[in-house]
């Protein structure tokens, strides 16, 4: 049976066999003897991480250690309100921060003050914030994601991709109604040049 550690755009964690193209996470949140969470996040600090790092092995959710969380590709994370990891994907982290301090017109924020802003946009009490979309869906920055009703869409050109846990499909859409997952400073670092990684299929759905 899968465990519950698959984070969705909405921030929300379940269990789903597919395991992604990042891990990371949010501090110890598990029980090792049972393998189960105990808590959504341990901090402000959530993470996004490589799941190849030096040949290291993990056991997942076996230690009192980070919990390892897993999402479908960076944009994914970015949404959920994680940023890169400065241990093992250093350089993404800096550019990130680079375009993350003009894009919000901050000079050299720590990773401490960055965390502070993605916490309070992204959380509305214990649930995920959803934002007013600041221009039209087909101006975001490729990566920005948004949710309407149940269904959550990823931007990409300038078009809509429906989002899963196996990967993305065009939709056509209009977006009536919609409202941004990805945190407003995040997104505003991805305007200013930060590009997410994303899942192959993201790209096939505009071929």
């Amino acid at each position: 049976m899968p465990l519950q550690n698959r984070v969705t755009p909405t921030g929300d964690i379940v269990a789903t066999p597919h395991r992604g193209m990042f891990t990371g996470n949010r501090g110890i949140i598990h029980d090792p003897a049972t393998r189960t969470l105990t808590r959504r996040w341990a901090g402000q600090a959530w993470l996004t991480c490589v799941c190849d790092f030096r040949g290291r092995r993990r056991v997942v959710m076996g230690g009192r250690s980070w919990t390892e969380l897993f999402f479908l590709d960076e944009a994914t994370a970015l949404a959920a309100g994680h940023r890169p990891c400065f241990y093992c994907r250093r350089d993404d982290a800096v550019r990130f921060r680079e375009a993350w301090e003009r894009g919000n017109g901050v000079v050299r924020p720590s990773a401490r003050e960055v965390d502070a802003t993605l916490h309070r946009e992204r959380l509305d009490g214990a649930a995920k914030r959803r934002h007013e979309l600041p221009m039209p869906p087909d101006k975001l920055p490729d990566g920005a994601m948004l949710q309407e009703g149940a269904q959550i869409y990823l931007i990409l050109q300038g078009r809509a991709q429906l989002w899963s846990h196996a990967g993305y499909r065009e939709a056509d859409h209009d977006f009536e109604g919609a409202r941004l997952l990805t945190p407003p400073s995040t997104l505003r670092a991805m305007t200013a040049g930060y590009v997410p990684v994303l899942h192959p299929s993201a790209g096939a759905a505009t071929t």
